[in-house]
């Protein structure tokens, strides 16, 4: 048997159940939505989990899609899987934790005895670290955004190149390689020898069936790459980025951008315009170096000095 909270399966077999992280204000169980699919015959283990930020659905999305279609009887090896992580975000839609105002996939690898933050991350950080591989689904929150996965561990760390491997299979087409924030899972679970990617499946506002369709083939491929089932995966050539050029706002208005998501951008080119209410151009915004057009604001209202756009530097493909 394997278990993942409440959630057990015998080789062959799938279940569902909740993993306990806590209690809320009343006293009322806190529990996510955990299953486990235990293949009828051996092999790896993947861990797979979702809206670590609570308004980030397209990999709830993923997950609502995928788990019905999976067949213990076909699967070599295990697949655990946390449907829902960031509970309170989650209830209420919002991007970070509401109960410790904190950014779930800030604090891995958590503490058991911590925050509420820390201690959800704790109990899905035990989980990630049972596995061979890991895959943190997430989504540009609801900026508009490629879609892309992230390699969050640093060029220099033991396991870039297997993440690097593992982003390939997931063949979103882009990948920023770019060593991510302290707490991260997807620079924690690496630094316990488990590679791991960030899937950032685009950005919406709910969710996008595009972006999720990305992340489904994304884990199938994962799933014939490394044999838990059978099948072959041709790999294709990957779009990387080793950073990003942030652009604000330089006076306030509306945005009208010049590009779309993922063209080429030249260096000197115009981005964008701010124009006022009445279509006058008020500023223009060029690129300070070539890369590609990776994430937008959704609204086109801005203030002074607000984020505008992203583009994608120091790229090249692998």
């Amino acid at each position: 048997m394997t278990s993942l909270g409440t959630a057990s399966a015998a080789p062959g077999e799938i279940d569902t159940g909740r993993l306990w992280v806590g209690e809320t204000r009343d006293g009322t169980d806190i529990e996510l939505p955990v299953a486990v699919v235990n293949g009828a015959e051996t092999g790896k283990t993947l861990y797979v989990q979702a809206a670590s930020d609570g308004d980030e659905l397209n990999g709830v999305g993923v997950l609502q899609r995928w788990l019905p279609r999976l067949d213990p009887e076909a699967i070599s090896g295990t697949i655990l899987v946390t449907g829902i992580v960031n509970y309170h975000a989650f209830q209420v839609a919002e991007h970070r934790n509401p109960v410790d105002d904190t950014k779930m996939n800030r604090v891995y690898p958590g503490d058991e005895e911590g925050t509420s933050s820390e201690r959800i991350a704790a109990a899905t950080f035990e989980a990630a670290t049972r596995a061979d591989l890991v895959v943190d689904l997430h989504q540009g929150s609801t900026s508009r955004m490629i879609n892309e996965v992230r390699v969050r561990c640093g060029r220099r760390h033991r396991r870039h190149q297997s993440c690097l491997e593992l982003a390939k299979v997931f063949n979103c087409g882009y990948v920023l390689d770019q060593k991510g924030p302290d707490g991260q899972l997807a620079r924690a679970a690496p630094d316990e020898g488990v590679p791991t990617i960030d899937p950032e499946l685009g950005g919406a506002v709910g969710w996008d069936n595009q972006s999720i369709e990305y992340g489904l083939q994304g884990l199938w491929n994962v799933l014939e790459y490394y044999d838990f089932l059978k099948g072959d995966v041709t790999l294709s050539t990957q779009t990387r980025a080793g950073g990003f050029d942030q652009y604000g706002a330089p006076a306030g208005g509306l945005v009208d951008f010049k590009l779309e998501l993922g063209d080429e951008v030249e260096r000197g080119e115009t981005l964008f315009a701010i124009t006022d209410v009445f279509g006058q151009v008020k500023e223009r915004v060029t690129a300070d170096s070539e890369g590609i057009f990776w994430r937008t604001r959704r609204l086109p209202q801005v203030a002074t000095g607000e984020y505008v756009c992203s583009v994608g530097t120091n790229v090249d493909s692998y």
